[in-house]
């Protein structure tokens, strides 16, 4: 990475921070991917019952409040809601505050993800257009944003900060289509009397937001009632966790003169206890940590406590279940199906030409340049890393072609082929690309 200044290394050092997180998950999701591929396919043992697990029910709850949900539909409509809560955090941030927040900072990563998301979309309705999964055009929408920017990560200081922020906000607003998808068009039926109180639910939680209620006790247990009706409604349950976010407040409690007040007074105050030889380095970072406790608003909170929990935990267990895949020759030969090629196609080739096409579209007619120490090979490089589609594209499968489809295998091997694919090619273009200078 190019030299930062100290004067503005602070200001950095948060994306910094969110980017090694993501890289690092990306690199334990590959893990477990590939650890449940082996297992299904092994005959160690009990490994070769090891699909049939994730078929076991689980009963939670009592009558009139009874889910009875197999351990694979309690992590991908349970477990998952956290992983698009987290999701709806990270765009609400980015909105307000951050890459998205302005018209100048956003056009471009919002143009390549519009691009990137209608390419890919319509070459697999063009590949399956009359056939039974044509209904499937949303499996190659999205970018996995751990996955990409762990590929990134390899890359080590070679890639221009610019650019990591550009596909960050590139693989937001990517989620954001992805979320818009599900909800309009991978909705298979309606309970309106549990859509209406869900509804009711959501509208109680923006009143808690206007009102100014600030703990995060108000907003979790109605938001997980809020996903039980969305679960009976027929919306896909793991929206919930993104309505939640919305109304979680995003603001800090104090303006500017008074965090300057707080921050001065909690200085005099450990430089006092220090003269006092009574403030050592513990003290002093407890009494940090409360003051950033204080200070953070609730969404800031709640994304840094569970941002582990999801990278670390919730989405390599989403991989480990959804990838426990016994390869058959039969579904090796499916391959050269329009499914497959729909896949493949749409997230190695439709992922980069759409981004590439629109964000050339967009210099053309605004006449600006690209962000300091971006070349056109390095953005197109991005494109080819947002192919890599994994989570968000095994997430919609479930939804296009049910969960008992015979084509689901068919487009899982399909998806883990083509995010290795374009990991591949980016990596190899990205490595390949003559560093610039700002």
């Amino acid at each position: 990475m190019e030299a930062v200044s100290p004067l503005i290394r602070p200001l950095v050092r948060p994306f910094n921070e969110f980017f090694r997180r993501e890289a690092a998950g990306g690199i334990m999701l590959l893990a477990t991917s590939l650890l449940a591929l082996v297992l299904a396919n092994s005959d160690w043992g009990i490994a070769r019952y090891f699909p049939a697990i994730w078929e076991k029910h689980v009963h939670i709850g009592t009558e009139g409040f009874l889910l009875n949900m197999s351990l694979l539909h309690w992590i991908n409509d349970g477990l998952m809601t956290v992983f698009f809560l987290i999701v709806g955090l990270e765009i609400k941030r980015e909105v307000l505050e951050g890459e998205l927040s302005s018209i100048k900072q956003a056009s471009l990563p919002i143009a390549g993800a519009i691009g990137g998301m209608l390419m890919p979309a319509l070459l697999f309705w063009l590949i399956n257009r009359g056939t039974p999964t044509a209904g499937g055009w949303g499996i190659p929408m999205a970018t996995d944003i751990a996955f990409s920017l762990a590929v990134l990560n390899l890359l080590g200081p070679r890639i221009p900060l610019a650019l990591k922020v550009f596909l960050t906000a590139l693989a937001i607003v990517d989620d954001l289509g992805a979320v818009l998808v599900i909800a309009g068009f991978y909705t298979q039926h309606l309970e309106l009397s549990a859509l209406g109180t869900a509804a009711v639910i959501w509208l109680a939680l923006v009143a808690f937001n206007r009102l100014g209620l600030r703990s995060l006790w108000f907003y979790l247990p109605l938001g997980f009632v809020l996903w039980f009706y969305m679960l009976q409604s027929g919306v896909h349950a793991t929206l919930a966790g993104v309505l939640l976010a919305v109304t979680i407040p995003s603001r800090i409690g104090h303006d500017r003169p008074a965090l300057l007040r707080l921050l001065e007074e909690k200085l005099q105050f450990l430089n006092l206890e220090a003269h006092g030889t009574t403030a050592d380095p513990r003290t002093i970072s407890e009494e940090l940590e409360a003051l950033a406790e204080t200070i953070s608003s609730p969404a800031q909170r709640l994304e840094q406590r569970l941002h582990g929990v999801v990278s670390f935990g919730i989405i390599p267990l989403f991989a480990f279940a959804n990838t426990s895949l016994i390869i058959e020759p039969s579904a090796i030969q499916e391959l050269a199906s329009p499914l497959s090629l729909g896949i493949l196609v749409g997230l190695v080739v439709g992922k980069p030409l759409g981004i590439g096409l629109v964000c050339g579209l967009m210099q053309f007619i605004t006449r600006s340049a690209l962000p300091k120490g971006v070349s056109w090979r390095h953005l197109m490089g991005a494109g080819v890393l947002a192919g890599i589609g994994f989570t968000m594209s095994i997430f919609i499968t479930l939804l296009a072609l049910g969960e008992h489809s015979e084509g689901q295998a068919v487009a899982k091997i399909a998806i883990l082929l083509a995010s290795l694919l374009a990991g591949t090619l980016g990596y190899l273009l990205l490595r390949t690309t003559p560093a610039t200078h700002a």
